[in-house]
């Protein structure tokens, strides 16, 4: 375990409990436009925490509330027990990593990351900067500038100057953004390992799907500046409870379907005639309308007649009207009877054909993967969004 990490537990066995950072009731308005309304959020020491939405949705301006650079209307910050609402930036465990890495161009690689201690006039600076480089991975480019220096390798720069710092808490701000698509890929990563390797928290603003559900333990999806969900990736993904989220994350077949029966297992729905199965916890409708979810990866597609291993929620009568071939992958559009043209994402494995335009085809999938959502909600709200950073 690192020295920071050792810190962390301590500070946790000394308090008796772990108090992590909490917002209540938490609201910025901004003259007559509210970018977080109420937010209530509990993020435990030591987390990776995701808040993940589009353009407008709330999550920079809950990060620079957290930070002290946005003041909240109304609602209150709490980091380990202590209240930080109106502390100033500067007084508060906590340190934030931008976009643009925010890096002393005149300065070399160990100065930047040295420049807190040394302004605070700390002891055994050389140690700790030469330790921090090394987990950032970056002990051979101590003496160059930040402008010999790659992306990702900036990137590392502006951790380790934060990292050094000892923050309880260390805000992420769109940090792989200016990054292109490899390079961030690869940070990360990088920036999961750093995160386990010393123990703190981090809390992940973004607007990149992908990038929260492989680095965050845990994600909270905003829109309109409250969450709409929050939990594990793979629970969000595979069990959405709103339109948004279904849409937000990946992509999603919502069929319009009216629910027949409800038994404690499974809800019976009609879907435009065919009978189909939904486990009751997949369920997030009331009323005797839903919109029936399913993946488009989940789906199966297959010849006219031809037995999928899919038992229980087969349906007739689709028709090929778009092929994308993605090499590992092959994307469908399918026109079924009732007019909507539904996803289909199908592995290439070589083990059939691939369909053309016009081919005649039926689609099945498993009762486990699909859901169920309120029919109040609109059915395409989360899949065209217009992402831009930094909001």
């Amino acid at each position: 375990m690192s020295q920071v990490a050792d810190r962390e537990a301590q500070a946790r066995d000394a308090d008796g409990a772990d108090e992590g950072l909490r917002l209540r009731d938490l609201t910025k308005r901004f003259a007559a436009f509210t970018a977080v309304d109420s937010l209530d959020l509990d993020v435990p020491s030591g987390a990776f925490f995701a808040l993940l939405g589009p353009s407008g949705c709330g999550k920079t301006t809950t990060l620079r509330m957290v930070a002290g650079l946005e003041t909240p209307t109304s609602g209150s910050i709490t980091l380990g027990g202590a209240d930080i609402t109106y502390a100033r930036p500067y007084r508060r465990p906590v340190n934030t990593v931008f976009q643009n890495y925010a890096l002393f161009p005149h300065l070399d690689v160990f100065e930047n990351v040295a420049f807190g201690l040394r302004r605070r006039k700390e002891s055994d600076v050389d140690r700790r900067v030469t330790e921090m480089l090394d987990l950032v991975e970056l002990g051979a480019q101590t003496r160059k500038k930040p402008a010999q220096l790659s992306g990702g390798q900036q990137q590392r720069v502006a951790l380790a100057r934060a990292l050094i710092n000892q923050p309880q808490v260390l805000l992420l701000d769109e940090p792989l953004g200016a990054l292109d698509l490899k390079l961030r890929r690869s940070m990360q990563l990088e920036i999961k390992r750093i995160q386990t390797e010393v123990g703190l928290t981090f809390i992940h603003v973004t607007h990149d799907q992908e990038e929260a559900m492989t680095m965050a333990d845990t994600v909270a999806v905003m829109n309109a500046g409250v969450i709409e969900q929050m939990g594990a990736p793979a629970e969000l993904y595979e069990n959405p409870r709103t339109t948004f989220v279904a849409n937000f994350l990946g992509q999603s077949n919502l069929i319009d379907g009216r629910v027949t029966n409800r038994a404690s297992d499974f809800v019976t729905v009609d879907m435009h005639g065919t009978s189909v199965s939904i486990p009751s916890e997949r369920a997030h409708a009331d009323s005797d309308r839903g919109w029936i979810g399913i993946r488009p990866e989940k789906v199966l597609i297959g010849e006219e007649g031809e037995a999928l291993d899919a038992p229980g929620n087969t349906v007739p009568g689709g028709v090929v009207t778009d092929v994308s071939f993605f090499g590992v992958s092959t994307q469908y559009l399918v026109r079924m009877p009732w007019g909507q043209e539904l996803q289909v994402f199908e592995q290439n494995t070589g083990r059939r054909r691939i369909f053309t335009t016009g081919d005649r085809v039926e689609l099945s999938w498993r009762p486990e993967y699909a859901f169920l959502l309120d029919h109040s909600q609109d059915a395409r709200a989360g899949a065209e969004q217009e992402d831009a950073p930094g909001e």
